[in-house]
C-alpha cells in the first residue's frame, strides 16, 4: 500500500515537473517557440477557412434538396373521396415525408394574384380548368424519381412531375460540392499535421544535446519526453488562438452582411451558435493533438530514446 502511495506521489511530482518545464522551455526557446506557433497558426487558418466553406455548402445544399418537391395533378373528374384515396396512398410511401393537397380553387385564387392579365383570363372562362393537386415532399432528393413513377401507375393521376433531368443534373452537382468540400477539409488537416509536427521535430532536434545530457544524469525516457509533450501541446493551443478569433469575429460579420443583403436573400448561412463553438473547439483539439503527437513522435523517432 505504501509503495503504491510513493508511485503515485512520484508520478504526480514528474507531472508536475514536467508541466513547468514545458513552460519555461517556451520561453527559453521563445524564436523556435514562435516559429512553431507561427506555423500552427498559419495551417489552423486554413483549416478554419475549410471548415466553415464545407459546412455551409452541405447546409446549403441541403437546404435546396428539402425544397425539390413532387407535383403531382389528379384526373379531372376525380371525386373528393378518390383524391382522399389518392392522399392516403401517397403517404403510405415509405420515402415520403410529407402530402400537401392543394384543390384546384386554391390554384385558382393563387394563379389569379400573379397577373392582371391571369386574372382577368379566369374571371372570363365560365369553369375553372385546373387540377387538384398534391405536393409531395421527400426524405432524400435522390427518392424523387423512384416515388414520381409510383405515383403515376396510381388511379386518376394526370401526371406527377419533379423536373425530370435538371433535378438529376442539380443532384449530381450537390454530390459534387460535398465531395469536394470534404476531401478539401481532410487534405487541409492532413497537411497541417504534416506541417505542425515538422515543426516541432526540427525544434526538438535543435536541442538533441539537452536531451543527451538529461539521459547522463540518468533520467528515465518518460521524464524526457513528457516535457516536450506538454510543450508541443502549449504551442498548439498558443497557435489554435489566432484562428479561433479570425474565425469567430469573420464568420459572425460574414453571417451578418450575408442575412441583411438582399442580394444573397435565397443562402441561408448556419446559425452561428452552436457552430462557431463546435468549430473553435475542433481547431483547439487539432492544434494541441497534433502539437503532442508530433512531439512525442520526434522525440521517439528522431533522437532514438
Amino acid at each position: 500500500m505504501r509503495k503504491e502511495v510513493i508511485k503515485r506521489v512520484k508520478a504526480f511530482r514528474i507531472l508536475g515537473r514536467s508541466i513547468r518545464d514545458s513552460f519555461k522551455s517556451v520561453f527559453r526557446n521563445f524564436s523556435l517557440s514562435i516559429a512553431s506557433i507561427l506555423c500552427t497558426t498559419i495551417t489552423l487558418i486554413l483549416v478554419a477557412i475549410a471548415i466553415v466553406i464545407s459546412a455551409n455548402v452541405n447546409h446549403i445544399t441541403k437546404d435546396m434538396e428539402e425544397e425539390l418537391t413532387i407535383v403531382v395533378y389528379a384526373n379531372a373528374d376525380t371525386s373528393d373521396e378518390q383524391l382522399k384515396q389518392i392522399e392516403n396512398e401517397i403517404k403510405e410511401i415509405s420515402e415520403v415525408a410529407s402530402v400537401v393537397a392543394k384543390s384546384k380553387e386554391e390554384w385558382r385564387l393563387e394563379m389569379k394574384s400573379y397577373s392582371e392579365t391571369l386574372n382577368t383570363t379566369l374571371e372570363y372562362l365560365e369553369e375553372n380548368p385546373l387540377l387538384d393537386s398534391f405536393i409531395v415532399t421527400v426524405n432524400d432528393a435522390e427518392d424523387l424519381r423512384p416515388v414520381a413513377l409510383e405515383i403515376r401507375e396510381m388511379n386518376n393521376i394526370e401526371s406527377a412531375n419533379y423536373g425530370e433531368g435538371m433535378v438529376e443534373d442539380i443532384i449530381s452537382v450537390f454530390d459534387i460540392i460535398q465531395t469536394v468540400t470534404l476531401v478539401m477539409v481532410i487534405a487541409l488537416i492532413v497537411v497541417t499535421a504534416f506541417l505542425i509536427s515538422n515543426t516541432i521535430k526540427l525544434t526538438i532536434f535543435s536541442r538533441r544535446s539537452e536531451i543527451e545530457i538529461m539521459r547522463l544524469v540518468g533520467s528515465s525516457n518518460t521524464s524526457i519526453k513528457l516535457p516536450f509533450v506538454f510543450e508541443g501541446f502549449l504551442l498548439g493551443i498558443l497557435g489554435s488562438i489566432i484562428p479561433i478569433i479570425i474565425m469567430i469575429y469573420g464568420y459572425l460579420i460574414m453571417y451578418e452582411q450575408i442575412s441583411n443583403s438582399s442580394s444573397f436573400s435565397i443562402i441561408e448561412l448556419i446559425s452561428p451558435m452552436p457552430f462557431i463553438l463546435i468549430t473553435s473547439i475542433t481547431l483547439l483539439l487539432i492544434g494541441s493533438l497534433v502539437g503532442m503527437f508530433g512531439s512525442a513522435r520526434a522525440v521517439r523517432k528522431y533522437l532514438k530514446i
